[in-house]
């Protein structure tokens, strides 16, 4: 594979960085972080200004097609621009409505649906998608369903669904007769129940129900299952490009930490035991951008990559858990205040690790891939 970035990918990554190096600064960080807003009502996690300058400066809809508004650039540029979204832990659907929503209605969806996804590109939309089911955690295999009674409905529930309230549209994966399928929902319907759900770094995510819910089939139903592998692929590979920018930054900060706080008259830096736990994050961080790099390069030129991207998912989520702790451990006192920058990054650490799922189901993936016949 070829490590080394395209020009596309190192224009959108200089552009994201730039746009959130103005924005997204420690204090509008603690500022979203706030349960209330000015007026007193419950705050959402959603930096609103910084949403609309990705928009303005052409960040959303760069890496989509053109036949929805975009310069037709794909996966290896989505997910440069999500490691510098995760570098300042930005509280912005990029990988949700871009990612996932607009790119999935511009490769499988109708005319109209295309036209919903380039609102999305332009920021005049927001879209999502709901992936996650109680104890469920064969997700190729929904256990809410749907059926075509004078149109199609949708029952059953679904769990962390990000900016659920937000949405205009949510993506909704059930079954059909046994079979998978994805469809198009409007989250406003009277049918429909969303409560707000308290998750590790306060992103808006919540609980959705759907009570015989209108719903619009995206693409067909023979092609249900390979949409619904094509969301999952990408929302794993996404995740754990958001968590290798968030535990880069978090590198970063705990090494100049240790730079210049004293101890007994010396650099922590200097320290064995505190060097060591360093040099141990700075390989977990490389291996984490090697896997992440390799499976986007191989989804990018069209080869198989599932178990790539397996393997990008268990590094994302087992070496986020070590460098955070690290980060957390070597600031000491100070990494466990919530006023402080370097709790942002360890609690959005924890958010990828937790979506990203445990080594139990990642080993179980993986083995699952490993028991198929070669073709």
């Amino acid at each position: 594979m070829d490590f080394s970035l395209t020009e596309a990918q190192q224009d959108l990554a200089r552009l994201t960085a730039e746009v959130t190096g103005k924005l997204v600064t420690a204090d509008r960080l603690r500022e979203l972080d706030k349960n209330t807003d000015a007026a007193g009502a419950p705050a959402v996690r959603f930096d609103e200004p910084l949403w609309n300058s990705l928009a303005e400066t052409g960040v959303l809809a760069a890496a989509l097609p053109e036949s929805v508004g975009g310069s037709d650039f794909g996966v290896l540029e989505q997910t440069a621009v999500l490691r510098e979204l995760g570098k300042s832990v930005a509280a912005v659907p990029y990988l949700w409505s871009i990612v996932l929503g607009a790119s999935a209605l511009a490769e499988f969806g109708s005319d109209a649906q295309r036209e919903l996804a380039a609102a999305a590109a332009s920021g005049a939309k927001m879209l999502t998608v709901a992936l996650a089911e109680e104890r469920n955690w064969e997700l190729t295999s929904p256990v809410t369903t749907a059926d075509e009674d004078g149109g199609w409905r949708i029952t059953g529930l679904k769990t962390t669904v990000p900016y659920a309230r937000q949405a205009a549209r949510i993506l909704v994966p059930a079954t059909v007769s046994g079979k998978a399928a994805v469809f198009l929902v409007d989250p406003s319907d009277a049918t429909v129940r969303v409560d707000d759900q308290i998750v590790t770094d306060r992103s808006p995510e919540a609980e959705v129900e759907f009570s015989g819910t209108p719903a619009e089939l995206v693409g067909t139903v023979e092609q249900g299952a390979e949409i619904l592998q094509w969301l999952l692929e990408r929302a794993w590979l996404g995740l754990a490009a958001q968590q290798l920018g968030t535990v880069e930054k978090g590198l970063e900060l705990v090494a100049d930490y240790a730079r210049e706080r004293e101890q007994f008259n010396k650099k922590i830096g200097s320290f064995q035991a505190v060097a060591q736990r360093l040099a141990d994050a700075y390989i977990d961080v490389q291996g984490v951008r090697l896997a992440v790099q390799q499976a986007a390069w191989r989804l990018a030129e069209g080869l198989p990559a599932t178990a790539e991207i397996h393997t990008a998912k268990y590094w994302a989520a087992d070496a986020g858990h070590r460098v955070s702790h690290t980060v957390v451990h070597v600031h000491g006192g100070v990494g466990i205040d919530r006023d402080h920058i370097v709790n942002q990054f360890f609690t959005a650490a924890k958010h990828n690790e937790f979506a990203l799922g445990g080594a139990t189901d990642h080993l179980r993936a993986l083995g699952s891939l490993l028991a198929e016949p070669a073709h």
